[in-house]
């Protein structure tokens, strides 16, 4: 079963003790175990939705928003695709023992660089509870054992679905304390856990700016921020047109409440008197909440007039996470660039342009960690690049950036194999 006391240090400590086995078990006995996983998901649905009611119900009452409502909820389908996000990490290459580069020197020294788990992993996350599962399963498959730490939102959700994947992996041969789970306690539980120096090799915090905050003020373990995103879709002078009302509809409306979602629209002034209104009509009868400049106000038509609300200063640095929308009229793509790199945080932009100048600077100039073109901000996902799932999707620069799969949760090592060398 899954540990749930709150005694961090204690579920620390056993997680590291197994990191030790897990970083040399073989690839086959990483896959049976995920596939136990995947099984036991499936023949226990009935539990995990029952849990999960109880977490919904909580949810109303405590008056949580549409949006997290939706990442909260789980139902046969989404338990389902749970499994089959397991059984595709399973499937895919074990990054373990993978060289990725290496020489003879000169002297006559034989140098490999591999790919080694990390050994611990601490998963910060709120309100989804597929992460449990999907971070569970990613960090078995590349050698980590990993200590889970939900939001109390998704409490019954979480201690199920970890119990379901703990005893599944240790009857397939993991050893107990691979999948760990902290419940329980407040702040003070997050800052030990964030604390635990020489136990834990690294923190991912899933979640909002509130929890990025939280951590950045007390973490001393290394952190990758997998936080907010406040993405952009900017539709160039050159656009199709069409193209970009798809684009612009998927990236808001086909799921507001995610991190991949657009929260502005960026128009080129040359395009908006032809796709201002078009889009504008479009999104309203989506049930969108359209926050917008003076220019994207004063090309939308009169009967649109009512449903506009003027955009602040604050909404172009917003990540609604709902069904809202700001929109602005910019003059040039380089204005359009400056405009994201001001206010966007890092996540998935887009660019719909038939201009391959335009394309390749928007390529080159936006700084974030995935860039498109010619398509929806909602392709930035673990699952949707092949990489089976996603513990979430670093904003930074350093290790990892974007989608944090397999390899992501791996460092290196360098193996150096000689002949009795020695340095004169």
């Amino acid at each position: 079963m899954a540990v749930t006391v709150s005694a961090v240090a204690e579920v620390c400590r056993g997680a590291r003790e197994a990191s030790r086995a897990l970083a040399v078990l073989d690839s086959a006995t990483k896959d049976a175990a995920l596939q136990a996983i995947a099984h036991a998901l499936e023949e226990r649905t009935p539990e995990i939705l029952e849990a999960n009611a109880r977490d919904l119900a909580a949810g109303r009452e405590a008056g949580l928003s549409a949006a997290l409502m939706d990442r909260l909820a789980l139902d046969e389908g989404r338990v389902a695709a749970m499994a089959a996000g397991v059984r595709a990490i399973a499937a895919l290459p074990d990054p373990v023992g993978e060289v990725i580069g290496g020489s003879r020197l000169p002297n006559g020294l034989d140098v490999r660089k591999v790919r080694v788990p990390l050994g611990v992993v601490a998963v910060v996350y709120e309100a989804r509870p597929n992460v449990t599962i999907d971070a569970a399963a990613l960090c078995l498959k590349s050698g980590n054992a990993i200590v889970l730490r939900g939001s109390s939102s998704a409490a019954h959700s979480n201690a199920v679905l970890a119990a379901v994947a703990a005893a599944a992996a240790e009857e397939a041969g993991l050893p107990a304390g691979a999948v760990a789970l902290v419940a329980g306690g407040g702040h003070e539980e997050l800052a030990e856990l964030a604390t635990q120096e020489g136990v834990v090799d690294l923190i991912i915090p899933r979640g909002g700016e509130g929890l990025k905050a939280a951590l950045k003020g007390v973490a001393t373990v290394p952190v990758i921020y997998a936080a907010s995103g406040n993405c952009h879709v900017v539709v160039d002078a050159s656009a199709d047109l069409d193209q970009a009302q798809r684009i612009v509809l998927n990236a808001k409306t086909q799921r507001p409440g995610v991190c991949n979602a657009a929260e502005t629209l960026l128009v080129h002034a040359d395009a908006a008197p032809a796709f201002v209104p078009r889009v504008l009509a479009a999104l309203h009868e989506a049930r969108v909440e359209l926050r917008v400049d003076g220019r994207t106000r004063a090309l939308a038509g009169e009967a649109l007039a009512d449903a506009l609300v003027d955009a602040t200063e604050d909404d172009w640095d917003e990540e609604f996470l709902a069904l809202v929308l700001a929109v602005k009229v910019v003059d040039s793509i380089d204005e359009a660039i400056e405009h994201v790199n001001a206010h966007g945080s890092g996540h998935s932009e887009a660019i719909v342009t038939r201009d391959v100048v335009a394309a390749r600077a928007f390529e080159k100039n936006v700084d974030a960690a995935c860039v498109y073109v010619n398509a929806s901000t909602r392709f930035t996902d673990g699952g949707e690049f092949g990489m089976g799932a996603e513990i979430g999707n670093s904003t930074q620069k350093l290790h990892a950036r974007g989608p944090i799969g397999l390899r992501e949760l791996c460092t290196t090592k360098y193996v150096v194999h000689g002949d009795g060398h020695v340095r004169g």
